[in-house]
């Protein structure tokens, strides 16, 4: 049918057998998601991301010969690659901004419920960097804590602002989606979209964890 957007082809790499089960059955009753294979480690996940092309790279961390980290590394390396969702059952810092040092695209719990997996995939498949809310948080906190805040810096950065750039920025802080800000502003998606690339360019920033992390330091999230 003219228009209709082809499946999302996702890849799942997990060492444990229920969790790839899990998975596939929660993912492959979507129509616009179709799981294209799954991998038992990370090499393996490399080699299976060359051979089946997905879009979107389920990816587990901690698994034997090599981890997710490591893969999710390799996997950014290559021509065109693949976006790479982190799923972990562990929250600790250094994961969070492992896995963002490696070019994951989002980082996710498996306790993050299914509906919240699927819109994930769906927002990092359309190039829109996704972490859970605790996650922001932590990544937030971490920067925090190796960096000086300066609250007042903060601020004078946010005054630059127009009212309505300044809104799109606070609720980038609260960890919404483009999607999410278009219905709380009644603003179209594309409106919502240029506001935030000319916060990138009027802040100085390069990705919306940026972004958060300055109306955080200015109080304001």
């Amino acid at each position: 049918m003219v228009g209709v957007n082809p499946p999302i082809r996702v890849l799942v790499v997990d060492d444990d057998p229920l969790v790839r089960s899990a998975l596939g059955l929660m993912l492959g009753g979507q129509p616009d998601i179709d799981i294209v294979g799954e991998a038992v480690d990370g090499r393996d996940g490399i080699a299976q991301a060359a051979a089946l092309a997905p879009d979107v790279i389920l990816m587990d961390i901690r698994m034997p010969v090599m981890d997710g980290l490591a893969a999710t590394a390799a996997v950014h390396a290559r021509p065109d690659p693949p976006r790479v969702i982190v799923l972990t059952t562990f929250e600790a810092d250094d994961y969070v901004l492992g896995a963002l040092a490696a070019g994951a695209d989002g980082f996710l719990l498996k306790d993050t419920p299914p509906a919240d997996i699927v819109a994930a995939i769906h927002r990092v498949a359309a190039g829109e960097p996704m972490l859970s809310p605790s996650v922001t948080q932590t990544l937030i906190r971490r920067i925090r804590e190796d960096t000086d805040p300066n609250a007042a810096r903060a601020e004078a950065r946010l005054a630059a602002l127009t009212e309505r750039e300044r809104e799109v920025a606070v609720a980038i802080g609260r960890g919404l989606s483009n999607a999410e800000i278009a219905a709380e502003l009644y603003l179209s998606v594309a409106t919502v979209k240029a506001h935030v690339s000319r916060l990138f360019d009027k802040l100085g920033t390069t990705n919306r964890v940026q972004i958060a992390i300055c109306v955080h330091d200015a109080g304001l999230a």
